[in-house]
């Protein structure tokens, strides 16, 4: 399995992080599987700029509906519409109908373009989407969220302890630790630096201190706000001071992780 990081950014842009994405390739004997998880502004120029591009990408998993989680929603369905693409199925927590439903209603002439099935998943349930195995976990946000856990079929793995976890966006609690726990690659918000007064996000001191006791190979330290720049090297040094022993690393815009 493949994890390409499409956008490491957050809601105030930086020239070379945009919001929110990423990309999940898997292939097993002659299936090949992707999975947009998240679709914020820039990430459809990023995913074109991929081998699979926008016209291999027929599913997108939302983690909530946050603007910069979503706002490429609507140019993806056009983009795939001009592109011959037949249909698009966006997979979310609880209201992503609605979200949906409300972006057709302001541009409707894209309504009916494709064909576009929209499924709803609660957390702790394991389902499908794009081909791979996930089960989600509510994190605490300002509004719903699920961090998501995924296991390609080729690992034939429970997604419960697959290789990759997503935390959404979330603050740093033992719970979503608990959640990741086992996992080869964790990408998880860390939007601000130490020193920030500031919710619904973790810092890195109060993420590496909820990971200090959790088997995490690596951790990549995503959605990252402006305040970080030039502190990357402080932000990864203080998860590990706090107590995560794993491998940290900065996430940035087209990086690609393999995972066993």
């Amino acid at each position: 399995m493949e994890l390409t990081v499409l956008g490491s950014g957050s809601a105030m842009p930086v020239p070379d992080r945009v919001q929110s994405g990423y990309l999940l390739e898997d292939s097993d004997g002659d299936a090949d599987r992707s999975l947009l998880v998240d679709c914020g502004s820039g990430v459809l120029q990023r995913l074109a700029d991929t081998d699979p591009g926008y016209e291999g990408v027929s599913t997108v998993l939302l983690t909530h509906h946050h603007l910069d989680h979503v706002a490429a929603l609507l140019p993806l369905v056009k983009a795939r519409w001009l592109a011959g693409e037949e249909h698009l199925e966006v997979v979310g927590p609880t209201g992503t109908k609605a979200l949906v439903d409300g972006l057709f209603d302001v541009h409707d002439y894209l309504d009916g373009r494709i064909d576009l099935s929209l499924r709803e998943v609660p957390a702790g349930r394991s389902f499908t989407a794009g081909g791979f195995d996930v089960v989600g976990r509510e994190t605490r946000h300002s509004m719903r969220c699920l961090a998501y856990r995924f296991s390609p079929p080729s690992r034939e793995a429970d997604p419960a302890d697959g290789p990759l976890t997503l935390s959404g966006d979330s603050e740093a609690f033992a719970g979503l630790a608990r959640f990741a726990d086992g996992s080869d690659v964790l990408v998880h918000d860390c939007s601000f630096p130490d020193g920030t007064e500031v919710s619904n996000h973790p810092t890195p001191a109060s993420l590496g201190e909820s990971l200090a006791d959790v088997d995490v190979g690596t951790l990549l330290l995503s959605h990252l706000y402006p305040h970080t720049g030039g502190r990357e090297a402080e932000m990864e040094a203080s998860v590990r001071e706090a107590g995560f022993d794993g491998e940290v690393r900065v996430a940035v815009d087209g990086l690609t992780v393999r995972i066993p």
